[in-house]
């Protein structure tokens, strides 16, 4: 899923985080502004449903508007987990290092 709050925002004249999170305040969802600056600029982790209610009455919105299902992204079955996970082919191993410099025993 495509997090698409600024452009939802944008569409009712809504330039600022800041003005954002005062409306949704407004309607009882007190937003850090940690947790805003996330949601304006990033793509959040999670999302509580209450919160997601909120946005949408505050932006007169439908979910679809904020979110944009990305089905291209679901891997087919039988494909690689490496390309599962990073959506490339799978590339050269990664091999752990010690922090404090020493080399690690041989394998």
């Amino acid at each position: 899923m495509k997090w698409n709050l600024r452009l939802a925002a944008a569409q009712r004249d809504i330039w600022k985080a800041s003005e954002l999170q005062r409306l949704l305040a407004g309607r009882g969802l007190v937003i850090s502004a940690g947790k805003m600056s996330n949601l304006w600029s990033g793509q959040p982790a999670s999302l509580k449903l209450d919160d997601l209610d909120v946005i949408c009455a505050v932006l007169d919105c439908e979910i679809g508007d904020l979110l944009i299902p990305e089905p291209q992204k679901v891997p087919q079955s039988g494909q690689p987990e490496a390309q599962r996970a990073t959506g490339n082919t799978p590339g050269p191993s990664v091999v752990p290092r010690r922090r404090d410099g020493r080399s690690l025993p041989p394998a």
